[in-house]
């Protein structure tokens, strides 16, 4: 009797290590939990046969660009798509040509393909609640990116990330105020306004009107729209010219406007950034090229490389995570020194 008791004690312990050992090989193919589970032979038989947990689902961004109109936008594209790459999400990304119905249009294809997120730089302030609404009613947050909205019911976007564009016009009013304080004549000034209607045409001139009004000297005595092209900049350069001919600053919303009338200003005979102060907004690669060869005196820095701030705002918003209203980038000044000593480093 003791012996047949010896026998059946040494069958359990065998029997119980036999399953011990194929529960850890299990955990160790699969990389299941390592918490303890039932010994038992059912228990060992259901954990081989689970399937493998899934992988996360992949984040799906539609993003509505406003269009190709200058070196800024390009490297911000640029920034947006190979970010976006960067953090596996699988980007619809759509050009607007600079046509707000374009963004619309596309805006509704996005909550149709019911994307996780959307994103847009509005080509314009005004006319964004109808689509904005019909994103919110389909649950897909929306974030705006370089321009705003004027929309009141706030609700309706998730953040802004951009640039402050009231404090780029006041940082160009304040180097021009500060440049020519000691005045005693008038000081006449033609500026280069963005796209009508845009946030930074609108920011731009108000920032800059603000921080000059304090000197009666400094006179804007013409202000155009360039669509923020350099086509077009030289083209509204020109009018300027043969409309005025004692112009002493050019104050341009952004480089590709400013390059444009300084072909311009050349082709008139006259010497950029001496006959001609030129203020400008961006800082991209040809625009600081400008500055460093002193055709550009003082450009103010936008930022446009948004590409990784965006996609954590992205990964914010799908974890559930509360995030800033309004998310500013940091951005510099720079004078023809500046530009000359920071050139070869500029990433765009």
């Amino acid at each position: 009797m003791m012996k047949m008791t010896k026998k059946m004690g040494a069958l359990v312990a065998a029997s119980c290590m036999m399953l011990l050992t194929a529960a850890c090989g299990n955990s160790a193919s699969t990389g299941a939990s390592t918490s303890a589970a039932p010994a038992s032979s059912t228990a060992a038989a259901t954990a081989s046969a689970a399937p493998a947990t899934p992988a996360a689902k992949k984040i799906t961004l539609g993003f509505a660009q406003v269009g190709a109109e200058s070196g800024w936008r390009t490297a911000n594209t640029k920034s947006i798509q190979d970010s976006a790459k960067d953090a596996g999400f699988d980007l619809k990304f759509s050009d607007a040509q600079q046509k707000q119905e374009n963004q619309i249009k596309a805006i509704r294809t996005y909550i149709q393909q019911k994307v996780d997120v959307i994103a847009f730089s509005p080509v314009v302030e005004s006319g964004w609640d109808t689509v904005l609404k019909e994103a919110k009613d389909a649950k897909i947050p929306v974030i705006l990116t370089d321009r705003a909205v004027d929309s009141k019911d706030t609700s309706l976007y998730v953040t802004f990330i951009g640039s402050d564009f009231v404090e780029e016009g006041k940082k160009a009013g304040k180097w021009l105020a500060d440049k020519y304080k000691d005045a005693k004549e008038d000081v006449n000034i033609v500026e280069l306004q963005g796209t009508t209607g845009s946030a930074p045409a609108n920011d731009r001139k108000a920032g800059f009107a603000e921080e000059i009004k304090g000197n009666a000297h400094l006179k804007v005595i013409a202000s155009q729209t360039g669509d923020f092209t350099r086509a077009k900049g030289k083209e509204v350069m020109q009018a300027f010219l043969k409309a005025h001919k004692d112009i002493d600053v050019l104050y341009a919303h952004n480089d590709d406007m400013a390059l444009g009338a300084i072909q311009a200003i050349e082709a008139a005979g006259l010497k950029p950034g001496q006959d001609i102060t030129i203020i400008s907004v961006d800082a991209v690669k040809d625009g600081m090229t400008a500055a460093s060869e002193g055709k550009i005196n003082f450009i103010v820095e936008c930022n446009p490389l948004l590409g990784p701030q965006l996609m954590q705002a992205v990964n914010d918003v799908i974890a559930g995570k509360q995030i800033e209203k309004r998310i500013v980038t940091k951005e510099g000044v720079f004078t023809s020194e500046d530009a000359k000593k920071v050139l070869a480093t500029r990433q765009y």
